[in-house]
Parts: structure tokens; C-alpha cells; sequence
């Protein structure tokens, strides 16, 4: 299992590249003020970030409850993804809707697409994440 300095290490930089990323790409693609969208964007990093702290150590224990191990496939990625994500979209439509003052259908649309950029984003993010901080093998008895 990971230490929780290494997840500390792990959450701040995926909260943090991925609003270098996420918040211009947004902007434009919205029409919305930077300003705006970044608010919202932070708002939403802060509440990922303690959400992403208790979401990875119950889906590393539930790993390890099931096949003993925490090495992750491809598909376990995927799995993980789309639960945090699907979390996270339950929350935050009804905040978008009333911060950038849209219906909620447009809220959806635009939380939608933010799922669907950090689904992707968290993928790539996670495996390069292992690759240069790879998790020591942790064997049950």
C-alpha cells in the first residue's frame, strides 16, 4: 500500500496539472471568463482532492480483499476512473448550475465534459504516477 506521503505527493500533482491543463481548455471551450471557470475548477480540485485521498485507499483495500494484491490491470483502471468520476458528478452538477448561473442541462453537458476529460486525464495521469513511483509489492498470508 502506498504511504500517505505518497499520496499527498500523488493528489497534489494531479490536482495541479490537471487545472494547468483543464482550466484555459475549458474557458474556451465554454465561453466563460477564466476567472470563472478556474474558480469553479479549484473549488472542485479541493473537493476531488479529499474525495481522491479516501477514494484510492478504499479501492487499494478492496484490491487487496479481493485478489490479495493492489496491482492494478488495465481495466481496474478503468473501473477506478469511472467510480471516482461518477462520484464527483453526482456533487458537483447542482454547484456548476448555480455558479456559472446555467440551466441544468447545461450543467450537465459541462460537468459531462469535465468527467469525460479527467477520465481520461486520471488514466494517464495514474499510470505514469506508478511508473515513476511504483508501489511496493504487498503479499497477504
Amino acid at each position: 500500500m502506498r504511504t500517505t506521503a505518497d499520496r499527498i505527493r500523488h493528489t497534489i500533482g494531479f490536482e495541479v496539472i490537471g487545472l494547468i491543463i483543464f482550466v484555459p481548455f475549458a474557458s474556451w471551450l465554454f465561453s466563460f471568463e477564466m476567472v470563472d471557470i478556474g474558480g469553479l475548477a479549484i473549488f472542485f480540485s479541493l473537493l476531488a482532492a479529499g474525495w481522491n485521498y479516501v477514494y484510492n485507499i478504499g479501492f487499494d483495500r478492496a484490491l487487496l480483499a479481493i485478489r490479495g494484491s493492489i496491482k492494478k490491470t488495465h481495466l481496474d483502471r478503468v473501473l477506478h476512473a469511472v467510480l471516482f468520476e461518477g462520484g464527483l458528478l453526482i456533487v458537483t452538477l447542482p454547484i456548476i448550475a448555480w455558479w456559472l448561473n446555467v440551466s441544468l442541462w447545461q450543467a450537465f453537458m459541462m460537468d459531462l465534459s469535465m468527467v469525460l476529460f479527467y477520465l481520461v486525464y486520471a488514466w494517464l495521469y495514474n499510470i505514469g504516477y506508478d511508473h515513476f513511483f511504483p508501489v511496493p509489492e504487498v503479499v497477504t498470508s
